[in-house]
């Protein structure tokens, strides 16, 4: 096995390990906590839930997986083969999980019944706490933080993760608020489950809410990039050692004003994540090195984002821009 091939193997084993934790997070977080209070959330979970509650008997898992064998169709056309590949195996994965997460909090109700607050005979499902709302955030917060694992990796719950996927991929908008603007027709509609009352729509928009801003920030704290400016007499050294480690490095000419000496100031832009590397390098090379580091709040380019084609429908605008090439092009002549 080459070492390329190695590689591939355990980045595809990360992968899926962390796409595996981020499903068990929402199973729990779903069955544990948001559930046993009949919690309406979004998504196919939200649509599968309100289907439960009126039946008694129709699991949202059967909802779940029978939804998204659809979806997946459009997901193997818009997002290719590498996301659908990985949305299959989440589908499978959280159908099975949300069945052995929901079993277990029963077989451990009949044997441990002391553990649990209540009993949610409806649902058939023990209540970990009897405050319904520190449930609902505990378990928003859980499902935020699993659903954000999962996109992390490039892969998905189904459902409308991948109409927000599919509208992410055309569009700079927040997965976030994709999922939001979807999932609140689902959420509203359980006003009209027989017993329902304005409390739970409530509990539902706060799931809804705490979960997205979960999402976001799970999503978007492994994609922030930093930059780095660095002062040091052996600049030459710690570039060279930089782009060993697949960061490029771009050296800019200055002068100290102070003394008036002609200096070189290294700029690298890498991820947050990857700054205790930079870090490293810099400590091993010069400790005495003059280091600054700011938040990007946005890098594009090979190694970080995609620059999203913008669209610009203000035809006087387009107008404007048109002639100024036409003039540009008459004065080159």
């Amino acid at each position: 096995m080459t070492a390329l091939s190695k590689s591939t193997l355990s980045r595809h084993i990360a992968d899926y390990s962390v796409i595996t934790l981020g499903l068990l997070l929402y199973a729990i977080g779903f069955d544990c906590f948001l559930l046993p209070f009949q919690v309406t959330t979004g998504g196919l979970s939200g649509i599968g839930a309100l289907i439960f509650y009126a039946t008694g008997f129709w699991k949202v898992q059967y909802t779940f997986f029978l939804c998204n064998i659809f979806l997946l169709v459009i997901a193997v056309k818009v997002l290719g083969w590498k996301f659908c590949v990985k949305t299959i195996f989440a589908v499978f994965m959280l159908t099975f999980l949300l069945s052995a997460v929901e079993m277990l909090m029963q077989q451990l109700h009949a044997v441990h019944p002391e553990l649990f607050a209540g009993f949610n005979a409806h649902v058939r499902l023990p209540q970990l706490t009897d405050n319904a709302f520190m449930s609902t955030i505990f378990g928003a917060l859980i499902c935020g933080t699993g659903i954000g694992l999962v996109f992390g990796r490039g892969g998905s719950t189904g459902g409308t993760d991948i109409i927000a996927s599919i509208i992410h991929k055309y569009r700079n908008v927040s997965l976030g608020t994709v999922m939001m603007l979807c999932d609140i027709l689902i959420i509203s509609s359980s006003i009209f489950l027989p017993g329902a009352t304005i409390t739970q729509l409530i509990y539902g928009y706060t799931t809804l809410f705490v979960t997205n801003l979960t999402l976001d920030y799970v999503y978007n704290s492994k994609r922030q990039s930093v930059q780095f400016l660095i002062i040091s007499k052996h600049f030459e050294e710690i570039a060279d050692a930089i782009n060993v480690y697949h960061r490029g490095v771009t050296v800019l000419d200055a002068t100290g004003w102070f003394t008036k000496t002609p200096t070189k100031v290294l700029m690298v832009l890498t991820r947050k994540k990857e700054s205790n590397n930079i870090f490293a390098i810099i400590q091993s090379i010069d400790p005495e090195a003059f280091v600054s580091q700011t938040r990007a709040a946005a890098v594009f380019g090979d190694g970080f984002d995609t620059m999203r084609r913008v669209k610009n429908r203000n035809e006087k605008v387009q107008a404007a821009l048109a002639d100024m090439r036409h003039a540009g092009e008459d004065g080159g002549c």
